[in-house]
């Protein structure tokens, strides 16, 4: 994933179009794991098998994020470190805080 631009680029707050893509993609797919869990309760469906669904969104969304993070260390981060900017060192810090 590519920023399209690096200005001030640890505060964009967007994707180009391809990476954009493919983050909403999985967003959809989880989505749609959650809406079955829905169902499995509404069915009142076995509630090993629920957990078992729980756990699969969980690591799903563990995985999109620890891309997003990549990405973000690899492209922005590390150019606002090269320009000095080590405000950004607290900023991963808090996020590595809460991604545990």
């Amino acid at each position: 994933m590519q920023n399209r631009e690096k200005k001030n680029c640890h505060r964009l707050k967007y994707y180009n179009s391809e990476d954009k893509k493919k983050v909403l993609k999985r967003l959809a797919v989880i989505e749609g794991q959650i809406r079955g869990i829905s169902n499995m309760v509404d069915e009142e469906r076995y509630c090993s098998d629920i957990l078992i669904q729980i756990s699969s969104v969980e690591s799903a969304l563990k995985s999109l994020s620890d891309s997003i993070l990549e990405n973000h260390m690899r492209s922005c981060m590390t150019d606002e470190i090269k320009k000095g900017n080590l405000e950004v060192i607290d900023e991963i810090t808090t996020i590595l805080k809460r991604n545990k």
